[in-house]
């Protein structure tokens, strides 16, 4: 569609070349195949909107490739030969292949991104697994549009919480990664029997941050064990990552006493009562009580704020054109307060992806006291869950297939909804093989790799694209024609859920075309033909979306 966009814009602004065309979708095929609103061309050429509306319609009609033009309301709908159409979009699919829909925005472009970094001290539950599943959907997403793209996994190994875990591991002969949760529900149900606990905590912590180097072995070691455990289950869902920074590797950073430095010449750096550097951000009217960023504690030691903007400040001087992270929407306030500092130190901050919550019939999860749902067990039971699925339908499952239903049916389900959205997950909707689901999108493209199997490369050639004439064909090529505009203001807004959204519509507009039209049937061997290649085109689209969104293909269901 954008060839026919391009050839558009160029007629009009050849005339008016102040005039910005904008095109927009037209509701539905009999109105037209692509709209222009004159609206806000009436400010430059002084005139109305339907009397432009009917000049640009002359011109656009003039097009070789325009079947007729209707000036309506102030709009232009435009109709476009309907065997121009067909052979410009299926070629062109069937040519970039796996490269279709992007725009190369990203062409010699790099990025960064910061996703996932959970607290290493479990096995990560189901509500942060959605921030890895945004990010990498995201990571995905640049990458089609050309980016060179570096995943980083900031490991925050340093606080309270990990000290708590030492402590307990320290009384174990050994520890595995299935171990922690339990030592760090233990850990906190003793500490309430005995508060006194807090200082062999904080002598730990004491001995970390003044570089006691035994333990800081142990606490490195013990956080290692956590993030492989946690990175393996995230790798069973395609989910991995470039580079995993330490907090640690900050503690003794001569860089944040040259980070206070350049904060007290701005003059908005106290010493609070108690001896603390606070930085003050009145001016950036923060939704705060007390505007104050507490960098380190009374003996001048760095807080975390402190090294998270020593880490943040890294990265932006990597100087990549794109720098992003992913945090949750409890970190809306904090975030706000990092990326004030950058702006006071004449630095842009990241680019940020608010995600909301995750839902079950539980409600919402937590880890310390033990009310939790494991990621791990959560694919367990959708796997099995996704095999009994399977087995309605077959004799035999698959594994590979099952766990691509299944992973792909919790992926769906959390990336289908926009990022500041919660999400309420329930079983039998998103493991459903009909509606709104992932598996639906996999059952969509099974069957068309399943009417494709029929045919050999060589019997489905020189089609005549006349013959597609009926509505729900040319809303299947219209929809497959928007796939650019779609991956652009995905990539814009950094919103992998408008992809999910479109892939949906396709698989919908697919379906009413496959239970109201007959391919292998067809009326005619020059229409089967057509419509091999339309389904064609269609196969190549949803892989192209369901690779973006990180789902697996599905060849048989």
């Amino acid at each position: 569609m954008l060839y026919f966009q391009e050839e558009i814009k160029k007629v009009i602004q050849q005339q008016y070349t102040d005039l910005e065309v904008i095109f927009s979708a037209s509701p539905n095929v009999e109105t037209g195949h692509l709209s222009i609103p004159c609206f806000s061309f009436s400010k430059i050429l002084r005139r109305s909107p339907k009397d432009i509306a009917d000049d640009l319609s002359e011109l656009i009609q003039s097009l070789d490739f325009i079947d007729k033009v209707e000036s309506t309301g102030g709009y232009i709908n435009c109709f476009i030969k309907k065997e121009i159409l067909f052979r410009t979009i299926i070629t062109e699919v069937l040519k970039l292949k796996e490269s279709y829909g992007s725009n190369q925005s990203g062409h010699n472009k790099t990025a960064l991104i910061e996703h996932t970094s959970i607290n290493p001290n479990a096995s990560p539950h189901v509500g942060r697994a959605r921030n890895a599943m945004i990010g990498d959907s995201i990571v995905r997403l640049l990458k089609f549009e050309g980016y060179k793209v570096e995943v980083h996994y900031f490991v925050n190994d340093i606080g309270k919480q990990i000290a708590m875990l030492l402590l307990g591991a320290m009384k174990k002969e050994s520890v595995s990664f299935k171990d922690l949760l339990d030592l760090y529900i233990d850990i906190n149900n003793e500490l309430k029997e005995n508060p006194e606990l807090e200082n062999e905590i904080f002598s730990l912590l004491y001995k970390l941050e003044n570089g006691d180097e035994e333990v800081r072995t142990q606490f490195r070691n013990l956080v290692n064990i956590c993030i492989n455990g946690q990175t393996s289950i995230l790798k069973e869902l395609g989910i991995e990552y470039d580079a995993f920074d330490y907090e640690s590797d900050y503690l003794f950073n001569e860089r944040l006493n040259d980070i206070l430095e350049e904060l007290k010449n701005t003059g908005d750096l106290e010493e609070d009562s108690e001896g603390r550097y606070v930085l003050n951000q009145s001016k950036y009217n923060l939704p705060m009580k007390a505007p104050y960023l507490v960098l380190t504690r009374k003996d001048k030691t760095s807080l975390y704020p402190l090294r998270d903007i020593a880490y943040t400040i890294d990265k932006v001087k990597k100087n990549h054109d794109r720098n992003i992270i992913v945090l949750g929407e409890d970190q809306k306030l904090y975030f706000k307060q990092i990326a004030a500092v950058l702006d006071l130190l004449g630095l842009t901050p990241p680019e940020v992806i608010h995600y909301s919550i995750v839902l079950l019939a539980e409600g919402k999860m937590a880890t310390r006291n033990g009310t939790v749902i494991l990621l791990e067990d959560f694919m367990k039971e959708a796997y099995e869950k996704a095999k009994t699925e399977i087995q309605k339908r077959r004799d035999s499952v698959d594994e590979t297939s099952a766990k691509a239903i299944a992973y792909g049916a919790v992926k769906y389900s959390i990336i289908k909804t926009s990022n500041d959205k919660n999400v309420t997950f329930d079983w039998d909707s998103a493991l459903s093989f009909e509606g709104d689901s992932g598996p639906y999108l996999q059952y969509s493209l099974a069957r068309i790799f399943s009417i494709l199997r029929n045919f050999t490369d060589t019997e489905i050639k020189n089609p005549d694209y006349s013959l597609l004439d009926q509505k729900e064909e040319l809303e299947l090529i219209l929809e497959i024609a928007r796939m650019n505009e779609v991956i652009e203001l995905a990539s814009k807004n950094l919103s992998p859920h408008i992809i999910a959204n479109y892939l949906y519509g396709l698989t919908q507009k697919f379906s009413r075309f496959y239970h109201q039209h007959s391919i292998i049937n067809a009326s005619s061997e020059e229409l089967k033909i057509a419509r091999l290649h339309l389904i064609l085109a269609v196969k190549q689209v949803i892989l192209n979306c369901l690779s973006i969104l990180g789902i697996d293909s599905v060849e048989t269901m």
